[in-house]
């Protein structure tokens, strides 16, 4: 097991004040997107790669825009409940959050071309359609919790490992940890002070997403041909807050030099905090076909995300040892900017309509994650560690969606489908996979169309590395989502 890869309780590590943090995990956090969609979408399992006429097309396939025979507008917000359930030496936890955002709105303004007097006014261009959406990319949304005995190692021996690799000065994680009797100095060097087991618990609460605004234009060439561009502003919100527990029995040093081992209690809590913020754009090029009449083939180009990102780190360390008093001590906020090149991404699909009775599709998304490029600067070298670590732990993913639209009544529609989000790593984690249904109700101009979906997945996360005995917790992590859309056309 390649235990190098930490995805730790919250996305980076500080090792001391003028050394480094790990943003790799943050590169690829930030690069796992998803196509922002209506609920008839997310119903179909987000396949919306050849469907077209779907205000989904703004942020997704932006050649779809161009079957729109009306202006429409729609706006979709979403409740969110996530799980995470936890096994760590073999004890159980589990952690929820529940929340609710927007997911999406958008606008298309159809334009239809004037043709001169005579002409096939089904042939040539016959309209170029303008859009503009917001659509939430990615949810940070989630608390964390384990709990468990541990009989092999200790957090202190994490911080021992850090006094011997960067020494103890004041104001390092390690200082602090020697400063607190947690860490002494041994014949080969700094080491724990622990006494038997520890036990050991994580609390972790992350907060945000991502989100943009995407604007698209969209034509139609003889209702056959159907190309698209489209360019996307997105933000970054990212916040996270853990805390790592730890009881046990120490060994100790007391009395007149070189002073009595003696066992003591102790009570410890390593904190680590972390907030980002960033900005950054890309474009999309589509193309949709119809060979026949019931036939759609799409096609669509992402470039990556450049993103210009601000981020803050803070950590703190706090413990009592037997009756002593407790000793607490914080870090300054570590302040860095930088950018990030997420992958481009290439996708395509396709969908059969049966008559007015639904259709069928199905799409394709490849991701090289392994490709995310962090950028150097006077104050960071992406390439000492980072960028190495992006090639060696990540890989290309697979994201594959289908699903079915059925017409039952003239105003009511039934829709189905299941999608795999691929896993980014290379070890500890699964593919994502969400299974949807839904429904569409439509009254003239106007439409609602509702959505739930239920997405599952699996990872490992490392609360501190020390090598090949480093602990893991195993979790499951499920969401539960609903979303609604509530349309008009004009």
């Amino acid at each position: 097991m390649k235990i190098k890869y930490i995805l730790s309780v919250i996305a980076i590590v500080a090792f001391t004040q003028n050394s480094f943090a790990q943003y790799s995990q943050d590169a690829i956090r930030f690069s796992q997107t998803t196509t922002g969609s209506t609920s008839r979408i997310k119903a179909v399992g987000n396949a919306g790669t050849a469907v077209g006429g779907d205000l989904s097309n703004i942020s997704g396939n932006p050649a779809g825009l161009g079957f729109f025979t009306r202006s429409e507008f729609s706006i979709t917000p979403e409740y969110d409940a996530s799980r995470s359930k936890s096994t760590y030496f073999g004890q159980a936890g589990t952690a929820s959050r529940n929340s609710g955002n927007l997911n999406h709105a958008g606008l298309v303004i159809y334009n239809q071309l004037t043709k001169p007097a005579g002409a096939d006014k089904n042939k040539g261009w016959l309209s170029v359609n303008y859009g503009v959406a917001f659509s939430r990319v990615s949810d940070f949304n989630q608390n964390i919790r384990y709990k468990g005995s541990n009989s092999t190692n200790s957090i202190n021996s994490y911080f021992a490992s850090q006094a011997n690799d960067f020494g103890i000065d004041e104001g390092s994680l390690a200082g602090w940890a020697y400063d607190q009797q947690l860490i002494d100095t041994y014949t080969s060097g700094y080491g724990a002070n622990n006494v038997g087991p520890t036990t050991q618990e994580a609390i972790i609460n992350r907060t945000g997403g991502q989100s943009g605004i995407d604007f698209s234009i969209g034509g139609n060439y003889s209702n056959k041909l159907y190309l698209g561009l489209g360019l996307s502003f997105t933000d970054i919100n990212y916040n996270s807050y853990g805390t790592f527990y730890e009881d046990g029995t120490l060994s100790v040093l007391e009395g007149p030099a070189p002073g009595t081992p003696t066992d003591r209690n102790f009570s410890s809590a390593y904190s680590q905090n972390q907030i980002t913020k960033g900005t950054g754009f890309s474009a999309r090029l589509g193309v949709i076909y119809k060979p026949t009449e019931a036939v759609r083939l799409g096609a669509v180009f992402t470039s990556p995300t450049f993103y210009n990102i601000d981020d803050i780190y803070y950590e703190g360390l706090s413990s009592k040892v037997g009756s002593n008093a407790q000793n607490d001590n914080e870090s300054d906020d570590y302040r860095l900017n930088y950018n990030l090149r997420t992958p481009l991404k290439i996708a395509g699909g396709a969908a059969v309509f049966i008559k007015h009775f639904g259709f069928i599709t199905g799409d394709v998304e490849y991701v090289d994650y392994s490709s995310a490029h962090l950028g150097s600067n006077p104050d960071y070298d992406a390439d000492y560690r980072d960028n190495g670590e992006i090639k060696s732990l990540y890989k290309s993913a697979i994201n594959a969606h289908i699903g079915a639209e059925a017409r039952l009544t003239s105003f009511f529609l039934l829709r189905g489908g299941y999608g795999i989000q691929g896993d980014a790593r290379k070890e500890n984690g699964s593919d994502i996979k969400t299974t949807s249904g839904g429904i569409g109700l439509r009254f003239g101009s106007y439409y609602i169309d509702a959505t739930y979906a239920h997405s599952t997945g699996r990872q490992n996360i490392f609360p501190y590395d020390i090598g090949s005995t480093s602990p893991s917790a195993a979790l499951r992590n499920s969401n539960n989502n609903g979303y609604l859309t509530l349309g008009y056309r004009f």
